[in-house]
């Protein structure tokens, strides 16, 4: 099957850095909770949501960042607006996420985020992890991998702030 380019990236990567990981090639996802019911020995907290956010509203320049966190948590947009210094937090739209991404699809979304020169921020839960797992650049491929070998690839800025 082909995937997406960035799942060979993030593949190659973890290759090279003599990384644990293991693929999962499934029907396609769209959410964290459909993905978890087709990864076998994986729970729904140790998937990992990665979304982009822009910050900025019509008259200053947009800044977009990842958040990255258990699948099975929601985000305090409050408490991100604080770690980013902005007043204004949404979604990025799809038309953005493509821009960004390569073409990756809303639900692809890795959280490798390094890889589309993006600020990357981590909720610490994600950590209590041993791995964690999450879609590749595709909505039909997955890739486990140990959270600490995430940590030391992706550099992740760790914060508190996901519920």
């Amino acid at each position: 099957m082909e995937y997406h380019s960035v799942a060979k990236q993030i593949t190659d990567l973890l290759q090279r850095n003599n990384c644990w990981f293991q693929i999962f090639e499934h029907a396609p996802v769209r959410t964290s909770e459909e993905a978890s019911r087709l990864r076998p020995g994986f729970t729904l907290h140790q998937g990992t949501k990665a979304l982009i956010v822009k910050t900025g509203g019509p008259q200053k320049e947009k800044k977009f960042a990842m958040l990255v966190f258990p699948a099975d948590l929601k985000f305090d947009a409050k408490k991100v607006k604080g770690i980013m210094g902005a007043r204004d937090l949404s979604f990025a739209t799809e038309e953005e996420i493509a821009s960004i991404s390569g073409g990756v699809q809303i639900g692809g979304v890795p959280p490798f985020g390094n890889l589309f020169n993006l600020d990357v921020l981590a909720d610490e839960s994600l950590f209590a992890n041993e791995k964690i797992i999450f879609n590749a650049g595709d909505r039909r491929f997955s890739v486990a991998m140990k959270s600490e070998d995430y940590r030391k690839l992706v550099k992740p800025r760790i914060e508190r702030f996901a519920a």
